[in-house]
Formats: structure tokens, C-alpha cells, sequence
């Protein structure tokens, strides 16, 4: 019965936020509503069965409970009074969809980017605050600051929650994408153990926001390359997980079961924003690179020259520690894992804590037959790595070493 709970958390927990957030107005109230709804829900399901639209059971005791909060406080007369007063359809601006209305909400540009983007994952992306901090490489304590901090700046600097236009978009739809990226991310891989390896509920709505974002921005290129990006990684969703529940690599993946639709659409994208003759951003760049590997048939067809190449490009653009992480497993291919060691141990201070970095470490030093230290390696990534698959994956590697 908990697994229903979870199951609509997933699907439900953003559209309730989001439709108390604009009947109500404040964010902190419909969340904690939402919060008071899913604990009633826990409670009350395993006794009296999972309600027959679970969603609107949701919504309607997460409604009530705002109101008798409003109810509650004395200061909020007024809201109480608009809470019982039935409105006429709002016009529905440049943004015709809730979830995606709620998103440039939180991605106002009276906040810091970090701030846009953790109060985003949290308030709509449902991702809990251990997910993003996963996600940040940052303690719990200080995503969960960040994002109560977020929030008291909306209250304080009376951020409406309202349809934005066509004019607002553009100044905030960078924080829209890299919360959509790290939600995506979540349901590409999740960083937590007692959740599905892959989430497609995350996936889907990833792409499904995408897309809207594109049709309300069909000229900004990385938009586009987001959404190219999204679908040619969600073409190799069936061929990751085996049916012993471990993670398969990408070398080790059987192509046939790759969605060829996904890539044609994903390759037409990556395409267009090619013929446009713009400076790529992070996510065009990105796509190029899944292009040129959902293009080859085999693992030994890869272009791994061209892969180098756009990581080159994309060091310049982002040159973060991770970019670099994922680069050197492309220096591997073509110079040897000797040189890629070289630069990986190079990133330890930086990335100690993340459980790829130690796994990437960990496959070198086997291609170098250095087997101690990879066990070693692989011991600390297991360690770290949250995702039941992926640790299963990396024990299974371990060993197998001599």
C-alpha cells in the first residue's frame, strides 16, 4: 500500500502544488497542504483502499487543509475571503499549462539562479531534498537553507504567482531548463535506494514540459538542444536496466532495443540547430555528443574523435569538473587509460564525493590491471553510488577482478 502512496506522490505532488499555488497564491501554503494531504494518505490508504481517483482525493484534502489554515491565521483574512469566492477562468497568458506556469514562477529572476532551480526541483519536479542535494553535490542542510530562503524571497518580494508573457520568458528560462535537466537526470538514473532505478514518470514529464517550452520558444537554440538531448537519452530507457535489475553499460547495451523514433526525432533536432549556424550552448553540445553515439551501430563504430571534439567545445562552455570527468572517458578510447588516469586523479579534490568519479577511476585502473586499487575504487563508489542498479553494476565489476 506505501508503494501506491509513492506511486502518486510521483504523478500528483506537482499538480496539487501547483493548483493550490494559484488558487492560494503562497507557495509555503501549498506545500505544506500537499505535505499534510500525502501524510493523511499514508495513514488512511492501508486502512481504507487507495481512493478511485487517488489525485483528486489529493487535491481536495490538501484544498481543505489550506483553508483551515488561511482559517487559522488572522492575518490572512482576506486570503480566506478570496479562498471561498468562486473566479472566473483566469486568461491563460503566454503559458497554457499549470505545472509549467508554476515552473517560471519559481524561476523569477528576483532570485539566484541556485535558488531558482532548488526551489523548482522541490516545488515541481517533487524531488525531496535529499534528491537534490544528490544532484547540487551539497549537504541536505544546505539545499534544504536554500530553498526556505528562496521562498521567503518570494514572500517578501511579493513574486506573484500569475500568467506569465511572452516578455517574461526569456529572462528566466535558463533556470527553467537546468531544473528540467536535473529532474530529467533523476528519472534517468535515480540517486536514491528505495526508489526505481529509472523513473520514467520524471522522464516523460521532462520532455513533456520540453516541448512546451520549445513551442513557446522555437528560436532559442538551447531549448531545442535540450529537448533533442532529452529524447536521445529516453531512446535508450528499454536496454539499461537487464532483467536482473543491474545497470548495463552503454558498450554493452543491445541496440535493437534502442527507440528508433526518438532518435530519428532526437538526430532531426541535433540537425536543425546545426544548419542554424549559431554558437552552440550546453545542451546543443550535449545532444551532438548522444548523436554521435545513438549514429553508431556497434560500440566499436563510435566516433570517438568527433565525442573529444564537442567535449573540447563543451570545456569552454561549461568547464566544470564533471564535464571533464566525462571527457576523459573519451581521452580513454583514443590515448589510453593511462593518460585519462592522469587527468581524473587531477579532479579528486573536487570530486571525492561523487560516486561516478570513483567508478570511472575504478574501470581505468582495471584496463591497467592495477586490480587493488580498483577494487579500492570500486568499493568507495558502491559506497556512494545510491541507485540499486548502478550498485549492482559495480559489485558484479569489482568481482570480477583477479
Amino acid at each position: 500500500m506505501s508503494e501506491a502512496v509513492t506511486r502518486a506522490h510521483r504523478a500528483e505532488w506537482a499538480r496539487v502544488v501547483a493548483a493550490l499555488t494559484k488558487r492560494f497564491g503562497d507557495l509555503d501554503i501549498a506545500e505544506e497542504a500537499a505535505a499534510e494531504a500525502f501524510a493523511i494518505a499514508v495513514e488512511r490508504w492501508p486502512v481504507d483502499g487507495v481512493p478511485p481517483n487517488p489525485g483528486a482525493w489529493l487535491t481536495t484534502t490538501a484544498t481543505r487543509k489550506a483553508i483551515d489554515r488561511i482559517r487559522r491565521e488572522s492575518k490572512r483574512d482576506d486570503k480566506h475571503k478570496e479562498a471561498q469566492v468562486v473566479h472566473e477562468p483566469e486568461p491563460r497568458g503566454a503559458v497554457d499549462d499549470d505545472r509549467l506556469r508554476l515552473i517560471f514562477t519559481c524561476c523569477h529572476p528576483a532570485l539566484a539562479m541556485e535558488a531558482r532551480v532548488a526551489l523548482t526541483l522541490r516545488m515541481v519536479g517533487g524531488l525531496t531534498v535529499p534528491e537534490i542535494a544528490r544532484a547540487f553535490l551539497m549537504s541536505e542542510s544546505a539545499v534544504g537553507q536554500r530553498i526556505t530562503r528562496a521562498k521567503a524571497k518570494i514572500k517578501a518580494a511579493r513574486v506573484p504567482y500569475r500568467v506569465p508573457e511572452a516578455e517574461d520568458l526569456p529572462a528566466r528560462v535558463d533556470g527553467v531548463l537546468t531544473a528540467l535537466y536535473l529532474v530529467f537526470n533523476e528519472g534517468y538514473l535515480a540517486t536514491g535506494a528505495d526508489t526505481d532505478p529509472l523513473r520514467h514518470d520524471l522522464t516523460a514529464e521532462a520532455i513533456r514540459l520540453a516541448r512546451l517550452i520549445r513551442a513557446l520558444l522555437p528560436d532559442d537554440g538551447e531549448v531545442t538542444g535540450l529537448l533533442a538531448l532529452m529524447l536521445l537519452t529516453e531512446a535508450r530507457r528499454a536496454a539499461r536496466v537487464s532483467k536482473s535489475g543491474e545497470l548495463v553499460a552503454l558498450g554493452e547495451q543491445d541496440r535493437g532495443a534502442w527507440d528508433t523514433a526518438l532518435i530519428a526525432e532526437g538526430h532531426g533536432l541535433v540537425r536543425e540547430r546545426l544548419a542554424a549556424g549559431v554558437a552552440p550552448g550546453r545542451y546543443q553540445i550535449l545532444a551532438a555528443i548522444n548523436a554521435v553515439h545513438t549514429s553508431a551501430r556497434d560500440m566499436r563504430d563510435t566516433d570517438w574523435s568527433q565525442i573529444l571534439a564537442l567535449y573540447d567545445q563543451l570545456v569552454r562552455v561549461d568547464p566544470s569538473p564533471i564535464v571533464a570527468l566525462n571527457r576523459a572517458i573519451a581521452v580513454a578510447e583514443l590515448d589510453g587509460p593511462q593518460v585519462a588516469l592522469a587527468t581524473v586523479d587531477r579532479l579528486e579534490d573536487q570530486l571525492s564525493g561523487y560516486h561516478a568519479f570513483h567508478a570511472t577511476r575504478a574501470d581505468l585502473l582495471r584496463r591497467l590491471g592495477r586490480g587493488q586499487e580498483a577494487r579500492a575504487a570500486y568499493d568507495k563508489a558502491i559506497e556512494l553510488a545510491g541507485n540499486t542498479a548502478e550498485t549492482a553494476n559495480l559489485t558484479r565489476r569489482r568481482d570480477q577482478l583477479s
